[in-house]
């Protein structure tokens, strides 16, 4: 699971984040015609007073150059105005007084919804050098007024997806029009903006028109391939933002020669070919989003340990292989390290410097040895460690348990083996999800991890733990909403009884499989958020208890392989997937769920079937009823299901005639073999 905000980060611009404006505080009033322009422009704006923090404090009695998000020249001009998400709803068209604040230099009204086309009398602002319009819910075409801003240092006009309604385009005018007279530009950020271009035409436009060009953010803009050379005229770029735009090329290698890069972002491209090496020798390099390239091949070399201010890689859902450099040792600001579902090998090297890192995701890959003498301890600031489907051995470290900001820590799908060991500082533990499923752990499961209070997500299925478990140990564990402790040797026992201090937390999974479990733990009657089920597998005998059907957001049920008998009553009707096969039930078939796709009764019912009796069963997508003996003959009204993917009637009693709709379910699989 991993945690996305450093992508969120990124992805607001700098501008955004980083530019604010001053207020110069000057003798005398402001121009009184510009405090009047201020004035209307408060008005015609519709906003929400509650949440707006400058607008809503703009008073007629107070100096306009004291107004906060106001910036005043020394000769009491109106020359800033930042009015960064203040809740504007409407108001701003062509007739807007803001227009008449001809002095303006810096304009920022980001992240309002002004939900309307970006007005063209933009064009009367025309000492403007800082304009950002990111995230404000304009739409439509972009007019050729922005063009005309000529001393534009920083235009921001992106618009994230997941935030916006409709998009801005570049048609006509195109993106060469818009920046033709920008050759002051230095920060171009264009995300989101449907500009849909070819390699050759927005590469050779940029490099010809905004030669000073710095930062170009231009993620998400239906840009293809490939990346022309022209580009590195522009060699003052030190940000480079175009990921998910549809380029289907190699990465050049003159992209090595940008001297001056901190950041490349290209994920989502679909890149392909070999990534080159020579990039990770540019010495300033300090963010690299390469995901979801999945044709991108490349390897890291030694080198890359040279990188003093890398800060955050992000290599995943690639094709990068070869081992992990022990020299990535040495990246001593390493924050963010994703390098999750490629052909990565060999062992983890030692990333004990990298005092800062937060999250470490290196699911998914061939990666081999022991993880037990890494420096576990000196990872303070650690809050995700994802190692899981690699072929990792030895012994899990308890020293990972006292790790005080660990939150996320699975390591499922590799060869640990051994005991897990009791371990202490359990009150400052601060883990949340907790995945140990699929590997070899014997001994019995340490108490301690039953006293993390934090603890959401606890898996350890698919090992080899033993011994006796009281259920009732789950009572300690408070904010538990996912337990999976099957295919184990354990023993869970249930003594009904509960402590007078804990009550059972209110779980959403429970899956018990395969625990010589001998009887429905009744706590679970009281289980509101109960939607998951798996206690298949068990000694459980005797008719299922009637309080199991009122739970009403069950979901998935599994109580296969058990000692079960009796009727069938009347099923909730949320169930979506029930598996009740090889036990002892007797009865008529049940009516089935209205919202059941998954019905599995083999192995059980001694019964008649017709139509109207357990018939609207036959309607389920997959339906599996062999083993049984049932008699009659098939219902004529699984005709009227709209498709099968899996009817099993085998290995029955049936007779009469097969309905003539089996032969023309062509995409079904149907089993009526000896039935």
């Amino acid at each position: 699971m991993k945690i996305p905000y450093f992508s969120w980060l990124f992805m607001i611009p700098i501008c955004s984040l980083f530019v604010s404006f001053g207020i110069f505080v000057v003798s005398g009033q402001c121009l009184g015609h510009q405090q009047s322009y201020l004035l209307e422009l408060k008005n015609t704006l519709k906003f929400n007073s509650t949440l707006s923090t400058k607008l809503v404090r703009w008073n007629g009695s107070v100096d306009c150059c004291l107004w906060e998000g106001v910036t005043c020249s020394k000769e009491r001009r109106v020359i800033g105005l930042n009015m960064f998400n203040e809740s504007i709803m409407a108001g701003l068209d062509n007739s807007s007084s803001l227009f008449s604040l001809q002095y303006l230099e810096n304009l920022n009204l980001a992240y309002n919804c002004f939900n309307s086309p970006i007005p063209t009398e933009f064009r009367k602002l025309k000492n403007l050098s800082y304009l950002n319009l990111s995230n404000a819910c304009f739409a439509g075409q972009i007019p050729n007024a922005i063009s005309s801003l000529t001393r534009l240092v920083t235009l921001d006009l992106s618009t994230f997806y997941l935030l916006a309604d409709s998009m801005l385009k570049l048609e006509d005018p195109n993106l060469a029009m818009l920046v033709q007279n920008l050759s002051e530009l230095k920060e171009l950020y264009l995300d989101g903006v449907n500009i849909s271009a070819p390699g050759n035409e927005w590469c050779q436009v940029l490099s010809s028109s905004v030669p000073n060009l710095r930062v170009l953010s231009m993620s998400s803009c239906s840009l293809s391939g490939p990346f022309e050379f022209s580009l590195l005229k522009l060699q003052s770029l030190s940000i480079i933002h175009l990921s998910n735009n549809p380029s289907n090329a190699p990465v050049p290698e003159f992209f090595a020669n940008f001297i001056n890069l901190t950041s490349l972002h290209l994920s989502s491209c679909g890149l392909n070919g070999t990534f080159p090496e020579n990039i990770f020798k540019i010495p300033t390099l300090q963010t690299l989003y390469l995901s979801n390239n999945e044709l991108l091949q490349g390897a890291l070399p030694d080198f890359i340990g040279d990188l003093t201010v890398l800060s955050i890689v992000d290599l995943s859902v690639c094709n990068f292989s070869g081992s992990i450099p022990s020299s990535m040792a040495n990246l001593t600001q390493l924050v963010y390290l994703d390098m999750s579902s490629n052909n990565f090998t060999g062992p983890i090297p030692s990333f004990s410097k990298a005092k800062n890192l937060t999250q470490m995701y290196l699911f998914r890959n061939h990666l081999t040895g022991k993880i037990d003498s890494l420096n576990w301890k000196d990872f303070l600031n650690l809050v995700n460690l994802e190692l899981s489907y690699n072929s990792l051995e030895g012994n899990i470290p308890v020293s990972l348990f006292s790790l005080p900001s660990l939150q996320i820590l699975q390591l499922s799908n590799n060869h640990f083996s051994g005991q897990l060991n009791e371990f202490s500082n359990v009150s400052s533990c601060q883990l949340e999800i907790l995945d140990l499923s699929s590997n070899y752990l014997e001994g019995p499961i340490p108490k301690s991890i039953f006293k993390l209070r934090g603890i959401r997500d606890l898996l350890l299925s698919s090992n080899k733990f033993n011994g006796s478990l009281q259920l009732n140990v789950i009572q300690q564990s408070r904010n538990l909403s996912i337990l999976d402790l099957s295919y184990n040797s354990l023993l869970i026992e249930y003594n009904g009884t509960s402590s007078p201090l804990f009550c059972f937390p209110q779980v959403s999974t429970l899956k018990l499989a395969s625990c010589k479990l001998k009887t429905i733990p009744d706590f679970l009657r009281n289980q509101s958020k109960l939607t998951v089920l798996d206690l298949s597998i068990n000694h459980i005998p005797g008719e299922i208890p009637n309080w199991i059907w009122n739970l009403t957001n069950l979901l998935q049920l599994n109580l296969s392989y058990n000692l079960l008998e009796g009727p069938l009553y009347n099923l909730p009707s949320t169930l979506t997937i029930l598996d009740l096969h090889s036990n002892q039930l007797q009865g008529q078939l049940p009516t089935r769920p209205p919202s059941a796709t998954y019905l599995d009764f083999s192995v059980n019912f001694n019964c008649v079937i017709h139509d109207g009796i357990g018939s609207n069963l036959f309607i389920a997508p997959f339906l599996y009823l062999s083993k049984n003996k049932l008699s009659g003959s098939i219902p004529v009204s699984i005709c009227m299901a709209k498709y099968h993917r899996v009817l099993d009637l085998s290995d029955n009693l049936l007779s009469g005639i097969i309905p003539q709709c089996f032969y023309e379910m062509s995409d079904t699989l149907i089993d009526v073999a000896e039935a």
